[in-house]
Parts: C-alpha cells; structure tokens; sequence
C-alpha cells in the first residue's frame, strides 16, 4: 500500500491534515472509504490513548484492495477558534468534512466513484446515515459501534452505569453530574434553539448542539435508504449497550435485505479484546496497545467488496 499525505478542505476555513491510503499497483479504479469519528476531538488515526482504529482499518483494508481516507477531525485541529465562531453544532464538527472527503476521493482517478462507502465510528456512526443524505452520497455504509439514542441519552445511559460501578468516587461524581445534567436537558426539545444555545454544557459547547443532532435521528434516515448498511458492534463494549443498541437495530431493520450484522463476542468499544467491564476503569480499558483484529476487518472487506460487485484480493 501507499500512503499519501492530503489535506480535507484545502482552501477552506479550515482546513485538515489527512492520509490517503491506496492498495500497491492498483491495476484498475479500486473502491474507498471515508473514517468518520466517535465523539470529541480526534485526530487522523482516531487515536484513544495506545489504539489507533481508523490506522488499523486503513492498513487492513488496502491490503485487500480498498483505499481510505483518514484526517484530523476539525475539533481536534481548530478547536478554540471554532468555539470563537460561536454556537456549535455536528454540521460544523463533523457532516461539512465527511463531505469534502467524499468528494476529495471521488475525484481521484484511481478510486472508482461509484464504489466510496462510509465507515462511522461511535457517534460517527450515529451521523453516517444523515452524513450520507446530507451530501456525502455514499455506495453504502458502516456502522461500527453507533446506536439510534440521541447523544443526551447515551449520555445518561453511561452515567447510570459509572453510579452503579465498584469505583465509590467515580459514582459520586456521576451522581452530582447526571443531577446536574438531567435539570439541563429536560425541556430541552421544549426551549427555543436561542435559549439552548444560552445554556452551557462543557467545554465551551451549549445545549443548541444536542437538540440539533437530536433532531436528526439517524433512524430516520435508515428508514428511508435502500443502500446497503453493515452494522457492526463488540459483545463488551461499554460505550454503547449490546441489548438496547446492536438487539435494538436488530428489532427495526432486521427484516430489511439490505441490512447486515455483525456482532464480536468479547470485543470493545475499539473492536479490541475487552479487558475490563466496568466503565469507570476505560482509562485503563485504553491505555494497553492492542489492534484491530483479522475477522473485523475481513468482514468489513468482503462486505464492502461484494457490495461492490468485487472479489477479495
């Protein structure tokens, strides 16, 4: 494989250092994928502290004939002057830069534009499907790790979780934020979008960014495509639950051909080897270098391959 460094939104506002990633003597135009992150600031790799998913992916894929784009994602790279622009939302964060990669690869003449799908990570993948609708125009998509709740409500979910963990102090504290948080947002789809852009969350973001992307639930727009969508998800991760999140995608779109699924007995929320089972130890959970193993990958290269009218190399 080759990798090439390039740059998502080159002459933009803001602009993003990313790698290109292309399978050695393509002989033809090969299919690609666009890596959109989970939440907070990421760079290229997606790095969590000794993993790196998307650089795994990256190399794993080209050597089965697939390229990939990876970049900084922009609040990783130009965090505090987005926050200078004032109130911000998942359009700005994330959906404006999958795009442009979208488009970056479909431009280049060894990768086949008809054949570009979306691997969305974590909340990436909970954007995906609206990443897609909204001018992304993908071959079909990867859910790895998402969920169809609304960030606040995973959100919650995690911190009920941290108040029932062994940890005394980190229950604690996940008791006076989920307090905190839970008068927050109760009226939150209620209040006008100027009044949750007056209250404040963390880190210089409001309330206006969890009602937007709140309404924009990502099943409604699974309802509605008839592209092909491989859901994807580890048994121990503890990000997103495997019986309200994997069983709940299951329930709606289980029937439907177009859909796929993949669940990793005793993989996390990386699609790594779990190691622990309590979420207030994922500082630890992350902190020991493992990576992405060879039945996640293979599966995600035979499904995009014969979604592509392709054989594995």
């Amino acid at each position: 494989m080759t990798e090439e460094k390039i740059i998502v939104g080159e002459g933009t506002e803001f602009p993003l250092n990313g790698i290109l990633t292309v399978p050695e003597n393509c002989g033809k135009k090969v299919p690609a994928v666009v890596f959109v992150h989970g939440s907070g600031s990421s760079n290229m790799d997606e790095k969590v502290m000794k993993l790196t998913p998307f650089k795994d992916l990256a190399k794993g894929l080209a050597k089965r004939g697939i390229a990939s784009v990876r970049y900084d994602k922009r609040s990783f790279a130009h965090g505090r002057k987005m926050l200078k622009k004032g109130s911000l939302t998942v359009r700005e964060e994330v959906i404006e830069d999958a795009v442009l990669a979208s488009k970056l690869l479909k431009k280049d003449s060894r990768i086949d534009p008809e054949k570009v799908f979306i691997i969305g990570h974590s909340m990436g993948a909970m954007l995906a499907p609206r990443i897609d609708a909204e001018g992304g125009d993908f071959c079909g998509l990867i859910l790895m790790a998402g969920t169809l709740d609304t960030l606040e409500e995973v959100l919650f979910r995690q911190l009920e979780e941290m108040k029932n963990g062994k940890s005394k102090i980190m229950a604690w504290v996940a008791s006076m934020q989920d307090k905190k948080f839970r008068k927050s947002f109760e009226d939150l789809y209620e209040i006008s979008d100027e009044e949750a852009k007056k209250r404040k969350y963390a880190g210089g973001v409001d309330l206006y960014y969890f009602k937007e992307m709140g309404g924009h639930r990502a099943a409604e727009y699974l309802e509605k495509t008839e592209k092909p969508v491989l859901i994807m998800q580890g048994s121990r991760d503890l990000q997103v639950d495997f019986e309200k999140d994997f069983v709940g995608y299951k329930r709606l779109f289980g029937e439907r051909k177009n859909f796929s699924f993949r669940l990793y007995e005793g993989l996390n929320h990386c699609f790594v080897p779990a190691l622990y089972d309590d979420i207030s130890k994922a500082t630890k959970e992350f902190s020991v270098e493992r990576h992405i193993g060879e039945e996640v990958i293979s599966d995600i290269a035979g499904w995009i391959l014969e979604n592509s009218g392709e054989t594995e190399k």
